[in-house]
């Protein structure tokens, strides 16, 4: 074009000066659909090479396997290759780039490397061309495993007798797979050839053999599902000159060509005939061979179809010179509505990959500033941690009906379950509603007060409580029964309250582990919503990775820590030198059940011949062997601390007591079942208080009243309310209901907030601190570059400036192609 330009610039009055001022607007326009069709050929094949989604126009040609699309490839391209043999269709696509170069007087075909935007050298034979696309094939399947892919082979054909188009060749429809391939083959091919032909820059080249009839179409109705109306749709019959002898009058063949019945009144299907003839012919007398078909199929509408046909109208639908004419005018036509466009997406995606290039280099860089990727790593950590922080302490977002979790969500999704030894369903206040992070965390705790609450002292087999009372009768003293059930209390609760600990705080941690995605959340929305330019750190994977779990390690260590805590709250308890069980400030509100206890436990000193057997001797009044074996009732003494209808009076400061080590010789209290009293603060462990003692004389006097009695073993028969066994076990049921009390009460809640909130909020940033900086550079930059990865880092930004340099290219030649629109 420089060359004509400079030629027409020569001044001369001649008539041709028109003519050069006013360029032949014929060749103008075929100058610009040349620059058009090359401009969109090389973005095509920048497409293919990088994987782009550009919306090209672009046609797809469709058909059943043996429709005729190879052939109406080889008869486009203007030269036989012999791709039928390949049967290429049934394994990938083919693109097909035709270039008309008048200078090219045989065809030059090149592949497209694959994984590259280059080219390969020309192919010289033209049937290397089936072997170069049969060995692509079978590599690039072999590679994948599979029977058919979707990575499309691109060959550019530079020749005189081509028009200027573009044609994707997909693999042919067929209903059963062949020998040797995988069965599920044709819907395979089915679904990658609708998604090839969804896209709706692309128009559809349909191909179906003449012999078959429109209502019996096998892959019309495929067609219809992709373009419903067809708008889109270039219907081709092929092989029509198989269809003419059976037209012999006019309304025969205007009602075929029609085929109103079945694709609309507007759509206008092409009918094509090509050579039959497969034997070795030049190029030159292929494609007379294709012009003499053409005129065969015409002359025998007009000579041997009687009133010939509507040639006004079906005509130009008749042959394949006016088919491929349509489809390059077509091409050409959509490459000049897509170009503004396509220009405005190139210069998107230009910019998008010049940002990717700049990341790139940011990154290749910040891996040799140590300094400045321990700076940025500190701000993200501790960005984390005061997220956390902030979760604990009742922040609602994210939102939590996404992001928090229910009761039964917890207990399922932590592994746990239930709680050990509950079998009643526990349902704590809020417990259907989604929580996180504190307002989860006090849930857990009061679910775990529920749980607690809900177990009873177990009842124990007469012959423990022979050994544990005999046993301590033996030692002497004043309180052989109370020290028995006291004893049978503190076991149970070490058997039964410690799994309930252990799981509070297998939750709690679970509770708090969930805080870290919704801490990343919370990060990443806070820096959107408010503009922050912080550090990019989401790609360094190994320092996220890193930081995940030492702050998953913190919250194990932190569990460790409190189910040593409460383990020794447990202890502290249920100690023999605890003095929970004998805490009394119900002096005075007793019944006669008490005074004949307390007259029991007293005579029991006296006496070995405690019998705890259904039998016993015949000494023991009939009332109290009728009542041995009945558990006792469920009164108001024995209700489970907490939950009582009675009030209860405050606990004050001077009846919070703790044992010192008793002396032998020292006298001890009389516990009376039943005693019940409102706990608030923790037990100290240090230096405690003596328990205040019953008065002397109430004791004194019942001491005296039973060794009055002879030696009888419950004292006054007439107050006996129930056997040595029943008054054991409901004693020991009311010490357990203490002790249960005053550790969930006194100890476990403070001790859980204390143990997991507080470092949470002042020493979590800290500990991620020491666990992922406190180390050498060596060791610090393992999080954030793996072996090789900088050269890694390297061939990425090599690829993406590549890419730049091809986009960027293809953006100059749509402004061209803009500019002579």
């Amino acid at each position: 074009m420089a060359t004509s330009n400079a030629f027409l610039s020569t001044p001369s009055k001649t008539p041709s000066d028109k003519s050069r001022k006013h360029p032949n607007p014929v060749s103008a326009e075929s100058s610009a659909r040349s620059a058009r069709f090359e401009a969109y050929n090389r973005l095509q094949a920048a497409a293919v090479a990088f994987g782009e989604k550009l919306p090209i126009p672009e046609i797809v040609a469709l058909g059943g396997q043996s429709d005729g699309k190879s052939s109406l490839l080889e008869a486009l391209l203007g030269f036989r290759f012999n791709v039928r043999e390949v049967e290429m269709g049934t394994r990938r696509p083919l693109i097909l780039q035709m270039v008309h170069d008048p200078s090219a007087l045989e065809p030059r075909c090149r592949f497209q490397e694959e994984d590259s935007e280059e080219y390969g050298s020309p192919v010289v034979l033209a049937s290397a061309i089936a072997d170069i696309i049969k060995s692509r094939t079978e590599a690039l399947l072999k590679k994948t495993k599979t029977a058919v892919s979707s990575k499309p082979i691109v060959m550019r054909a530079e020749y005189a007798h081509c028009p200027n188009l573009t044609i994707i060749d997909t693999p042919g429809f067929v209903l059963k797979a062949k020998k040797g391939e995988p069965d599920n083959t044709p819907e395979e091919i089915l679904s990658m050839v609708k998604s090839l032909a969804s896209p709706p820059h692309r128009i559809l080249l349909f191909l179906q053999q003449s012999s078959v009839e429109w209502c019996s179409s096998l892959w019309l109705d495929s067609i219809r599902e992709i373009d419903p109306t067809f708008r889109r749709t270039v219907i081709v019959v092929s092989k029509f000159d198989n269809r003419l002898k059976e037209f012999s009058d006019r309304w025969e063949v205007d009602r075929y060509l029609s085929a109103s019945g079945y694709l609309g009144d507007n759509i206008r299907p092409f009918f094509v005939a090509l050579p039959k003839d497969r034997n070795t012919i030049s190029n030159d007398e292929f494609r007379r061979q294709i012009s003499q078909v053409d005129s065969e199929v015409l002359r025998h509408l007009h000579e041997g179809v009687q009133g010939g046909f509507d040639e006004e109208k079906f005509k130009p639908y008749i042959g394949f010179g006016h088919l491929r004419d349509y489809l390059e005018s077509e091409l050409q036509k959509r490459y000049k509505e897509a170009a503004p466009a396509t220009l405005a997406l190139l210069e998107q995606r230009c910019s998008e990959v010049m940002a990717d290039v700049a990341r790139m280099d940011s990154k290749i860089q910040a891996t040799s500033d140590i300094a400045h990727l321990r700076r940025s790593a500190m701000l993200y950590a501790a960005s984390i941690s005061n997220h956390v922080g902030a979760l604990i302490d009742g922040a609602a977002d994210p939102a939590p009906e996404h992001w928090g979790k229910t009761t039964m969500e917890e207990q399922s999704k932590s592994g746990l379950g239930g709680w050990p030894g509950v079998t009643a369903d526990i349902k704590p206040p809020n417990a259907s509603l989604r929580l996180y992070g504190g307002a989860a965390f006090e849930r857990v705790i009061h679910e775990f007060r529920c749980a607690a609450y809900s177990i009873e002292c177990p009842r124990v087999s007469r012959e423990k409580v022979a050994n544990i009372l005999l046993a301590h009768a033996g030692r002497g003293g004043g309180r052989g029964v109370t020290e028995a059930a006291a004893e049978i209390a503190r076991a149970a609760a070490k058997s039964w309250l410690a799994p309930l600990l252990d799981t509070a705080c297998d939750r709690l941690a679970f509770v708090l582990g969930n805080l870290y995605d919704l801490a990343l959340e919370r990060n990443h929305s806070h820096d959107a919503e408010y503009g922050m330019k912080s550090e990019k750190m989401d790609d360094y994977v190994g320092f996220h990775a890193a930081l995940r779990h030492a702050y998953n390690r913190f919250i194990k260590d932190l569990a460790k820590q409190c189910k040593q805590l409460v383990r020794h709250h447990l202890d502290s308890v249920t100690s023999p030198y605890s003095q929970v069980c004998y805490e009394n400030d119900f002096q005075g509100r007793l019944g006669s059940s008490a005074t004949s206890f307390c007259k029991f436990n007293q005579a029991s000193v006296g006496s070995f011949c405690l019998e705890l057997t259904d039998g016993g001797p015949a000494a023991c009044d009939e009332n109290v062997k009728d009542q041995e074996n009945i558990p006792p009732e469920k009164n108001g003494q024995q209700t489970t601390p907490g939950k009582g209808a009675e009030a209860r009076g405050a606990l004050r400061e001077s009846q919070m007591t703790v044992p010192e080590t008793p002396s032998p010789d020292q006298p001890c209290d009389v516990v009376y079942p039943g005693a019940k009293k409102e706990l608030v603060n923790g037990i100290d462990v240090g230096a405690r208080k003596r328990v205040s003692r019953l008065t002397g004389n109430s004791r004194n006097t019942d001491h005296i009243r039973a060794q009055d009695g002879g030696g009888l073993l419950f004292g006054d028969s007439g107050s006996r309310s129930g056997s040595a066994y029943s008054d054991i076990c409901s004693s020991a049921a009311n010490h357990f209901a203490r002790i249960r009390e005053v550790l969930v009460e006194r100890n476990v809640a403070s001790t859980l907030n204390s143990g997991f909130l507080t470092p949470c909020r002042d020493r979590l940033v800290v500990a991620l601190g020491l666990d992922l900086f406190a180390v050498n550079d060596e060791r610090f930059m393992d999080m954030f570059v793996a072996p090789g990865a900088i050269d890694v880092l390297q061939n990425e930004r090599q690829s993406l400036q590549k890419r730049q340099k091809i986009l960027q290219s293809c953006l100059n030649e749509f402004k061209n192609v803009a500019r002579a629109l």
